[in-house]
């Protein structure tokens, strides 16, 4: 596919250590488009240098946040698939072609799967969403979508699902998806979620809105 139809968003918040390598791996591949969500160091003229369209928050948002504001930059460019991956380096940038290879065809969606979670609500949010949906790793931070996906819903993100509504409205309306295992990168530096107690509150309060936030188009 054409790299200008592909926009690899990438949320980003104080990544000076990592942002630029990111980015000039995976610029061969589509339209990086780094969402800096409020940083403080700069990572967004890091960003910017090595490539990247660079959204700026005068405020830190969030992570939700930050990947909507990802998708209506990709929407306005007429992008036809968004692939997200975080900007600490925990991800494989090799993994963006992979998941591009994936998503062609019949395939709307590809989600990863992580070698590795880093929280006990993660594994409960985990065995929900395999229960209900089939997703393995509904928090991953690297997935591929159609953008066909997004128009219908309209945005990536209504109510701090950590990154997860947009993939369960696929699957409840229909679209197929496969999912990837990888291998996890440990975190050189502290992660945005270093509240532990708040950020495992924050998870279980995402699934069970969830429950009854995600709807078939038609309902």
């Amino acid at each position: 596919m054409d790299r200008l139809r592909v926009a690899i968003i990438i949320p980003t918040l104080n990544e000076s250590n990592t942002i630029a390598n990111i980015v000039q791996s995976v610029l061969p591949s589509g339209r990086v488009i780094v969402v800096d969500d409020g940083s403080t160091d700069n990572s967004a003229q890091l960003a910017s240098n090595a490539g990247a369209e660079v959204v700026r928050h005068n405020t830190n948002l969030g992570y939700d946040k930050a990947i909507d504001s990802g998708f209506a930059h990709a929407s306005d460019l007429g992008c036809e698939i968004a692939i997200t991956i975080d900007g600490d380096g925990q991800h494989d940038t090799s993994l963006i072609e992979k998941f591009l290879s994936e998503i062609n065809g019949e395939v709307d969606m590809v989600i990863g799967i992580r070698s590795f979670q880093q929280r006990a609500s993660e594994y409960i949010f985990s065995y929900y969403a395999r229960l209900f949906y089939g997703i393995e790793d509904p928090l991953c931070g690297i997935k591929a979508y159609k953008m066909k996906i997004y128009d219908l819903l309209g945005h990536f993100d209504s109510y701090g699902s950590f990154g997860t509504e947009l993939a369960f409205f696929g699957v409840k309306n229909g679209f197929q998806f496969r999912q990837i295992p990888f291998e996890l990168r440990e975190r050189e530096d502290e992660s945005r979620f270093n509240k532990i107690l708040h950020t495992n509150y924050k998870i279980l309060l995402a699934m069970f809105k969830s429950v009854r936030r995600i709807k078939k188009i038609s309902e």
